[in-house]
């Protein structure tokens, strides 16, 4: 039997972190998602799973502005870590800024993706990574960055 497929979503907004799960639920809900509402929080769950010997995430989606440890410091913690860099990292914000882009692809970020405004947009963006997620995720990505109304870097 397969397993299970999970996404960390690292987000300290309540409705976005709501809406993201309803969508999820609604386009791929064999998939498990767990969350935190900080950087520091994540980086202190992901060590958990990793201690009790728990898969970690296939793929993180990392909010930017959050208070305790922002998504610019938690990405450059796990890119740093000998157990954690290997996994995935979207930045998921509603940042659009041309340098907060750069920072984080440069700190190892996959994608750049502005939280979209339309759940259609949503629902059409986590469907496909839900379904490329362990295979064929970056050029996912760049067809989704063709396709959507929302904007996308990778």
């Amino acid at each position: 039997m397969a397993q299970t497929i999970t996404f960390l979503l690292v987000d300290d907004d309540i409705d976005d972190t709501f809406l993201f799960r309803e969508v999820l639920n609604d386009v791929a809900p064999h998939i498990h998602l767990r969350t935190a509402a900080n950087g520091q929080e994540a980086i202190e769950t992901l060590n958990t799973l990793h201690t009790e010997g728990s898969p970690l995430p296939d793929l993180i989606f990392l909010d930017l502005n959050m208070p305790r440890m922002d998504g610019k410091q938690c990405l450059g913690l796990l890119k740093e870590s000998q157990v954690l860099h290997q996994i995935p990292v979207i930045m998921y914000t509603t940042s659009s800024h041309s340098r907060d882009i750069e920072e984080t692809m440069q700190k190892g970020a996959i994608s750049f993706i502005t939280k979209p405004s339309h759940v259609s947009d949503l629902k059409a963006i986590l469907g496909s990574l839900a379904a490329n997620v362990r295979h064929n995720l970056r050029p996912t990505l760049r067809t989704l960055s063709e396709t959507q109304n929302t904007f996308i870097v990778c």
